[in-house]
Parts: C-alpha cells; sequence; structure tokens
C-alpha cells in the first residue's frame, strides 16, 4: 500500500487516482504522521460492500435463530421514542 500525505494528495490528486483506478494500487492518506483514510478502487469498493452485506446477512439469520416472539416495527419505534 502507498502512503501519502494530505498535503501531497492535493499536489498529485490526478496522478494518485490514477494509480487506483488503473494501477490497482491502495493509498492511504495520512495527516501528521498517521494513516486517516484510504483511497480504494471501484472493485476493491463493491468487494468491500459485499463482503459487509453477506455478514449482515449471516447475522440476521442467527437472530432469527434465536428463540422469542417477534415485535412488530411499529411498537418497537413507539416503544423507543421514535
Amino acid at each position: 500500500m502507498i502512503r501519502i500525505s494530505t498535503s501531497e494528495l492535493r499536489k498529485d490528486t490526478a496522478d494518485a487516482l490514477n494509480k487506483v483506478a488503473y494501477g490497482g494500487d491502495r493509498i492511504a492518506l495520512q495527516r501528521r504522521g498517521k494513516d486517516v483514510a484510504v483511497i480504494v478502487s471501484v472493485e476493491d469498493y463493491e468487494l468491500l460492500r459485499a463482503i459487509e452485506d453477506k455478514v449482515d446477512l449471516e447475522t440476521m439469520r442467527k437472530i432469527k435463530e434465536e428463540p422469542g416472539e417477534d415485535v412488530p416495527w411499529e411498537d418497537l419505534k413507539k416503544e423507543l421514542g421514535l
């Protein structure tokens, strides 16, 4: 992974985006020597979203298997004051 400061990114934004989009690189942005964000390709982002969706689905399936009664959405919102 490439690491650059946020000030370097301001100077060379187009180059950084080309490295990510066409070179497959990932760029960690640093502020005061610490990573604060990462620039990734759309493909990497979509893969991450798919992984998150799969984890969410597995969690939902486990929750549905837990014993207990279902609570209607409207009743839950009312109970939580939403």
